[in-house]
């Protein structure tokens, strides 16, 4: 047979072949690697995704706990005469006893213009008529507006809160705030419950939201409540000593208020998914340290300032919320 018309000879196809085989090998195994660094990027960002989720929302409402409003403006709806020690207002939605108002743009008896501080009294809410704690020293036309300012000094509730004899308030694993969270003039009592667990079991952060003046039994924690998955415990700081979900920073005024003017919220959760390289699920620890809640400060402020009447009470509703 001439020479240009030969084929390969079985030691180049053999050569040919271990070549390619040895290609392919390599490209399949670049692959492979590839795969599982991308597996090992998408456990990751979906741990940071979902830590970085709840912070965020920690830090929105922590920062906006305290907040006291209405859901609409107020107004008198019939004059209030001099030493009168009711008032009838056009809606007294998202009013309390013990709720401290302002009165303004009022006429006394001697024709002057009177601004005042009145005080709602204990079971002194009566459709939309309003028994003060003390009498006007003003009299004053309907139409006034009626102004709620300040906030409330347990915004974020404090620990030490008790409830009759028994502790109440925030602790360790459970953070409770209040206030028009939103800022929508809705004014909610929240709930955070820090459950961790171990690598075989992880725990749940639940957030339970409700109105603060919700007449039904609080509801407890529940699957449609997670707020996130997978949390473990923390690990202990340097000294060894071990690390809570929420720890808090108090301040306590003349009146004896107590303030919680910073929180530090330390949570740790692993992926979802067992990592592909180390085989063992990775793990994050997300610290947020002295999240303000900027309106119990500003009630504390207020407060060293003598500005009483700007340190709202807590809501009857939030007390019967709080076990």
């Amino acid at each position: 047979m001439h020479a240009s018309q030969s084929g390969f000879s079985l030691l180049e196809t053999m050569v040919a072949l271990a070549v390619l085989i040895a290609v392919g090998g390599i490209m399949m195994t670049g692959m492979t690697q590839m795969m599982k660094t991308q597996a090992t990027l998408g456990n990751r960002t979906e741990m940071h995704t979902s830590v970085r989720s709840a912070t965020e929302l920690l830090t929105q409402e922590i920062g906006q706990a305290g907040k006291v409003s209405f859901p609409a403006p107020v107004t008198l709806s019939g004059a209030a005469g001099l030493n009168a020690n009711s008032i009838s207002v056009n809606s007294s939605s998202g009013m309390f006893a013990g709720e401290q108002l302002v009165l303004d743009a009022g006429t006394n008896t001697g024709g002057a213009g009177g601004t005042e501080w009145v005080t709602i009294a204990p079971g002194g809410i009566s459709g939309n008529t309003l028994t003060l704690t003390k009498n006007l020293i003003y009299a004053h036309n309907s139409g006034a507006p009626i102004n709620v300012y300040g906030a409330f000094a347990s915004g974020i509730v404090p620990p030490t809160m008790t409830c009759g004899n028994n502790p109440c308030g925030s602790s360790a694993t459970v953070l409770k705030l209040y206030g028009d969270i939103n800022g929508d003039g809705n004014m909610v009592y929240i709930e955070y419950t820090c459950s961790p667990g171990t690598q075989a079991s992880p725990g749940i952060l639940y957030r339970n939201q409700m109105n603060y003046d919700a007449s039904t039994p609080k509801p407890g924690t529940a699957p449609s409540k997670i707020l996130l998955n997978n949390v473990l415990q923390n690990p202990n700081d340097p000294n060894g000593n071990a690390v809570n979900c929420f720890t808090y920073q108090t301040q306590t005024d003349a009146q004896a208020n107590v303030y919680v003017t910073d929180v530090a919220v330390t949570l740790t959760v692993q992926t979802q998914n067992i990592d592909p390289v180390t085989h063992t699920n990775q793990q994050e620890t997300k610290a947020l340290l002295n999240v303000s809640p900027r309106n119990v400060f500003d009630a504390y402020f207020n407060s060293t300032l003598n500005f009483t009447q700007r340190v709202q009470p807590t809501p009857p509703t939030v007390l019967a919320l709080l076990p």
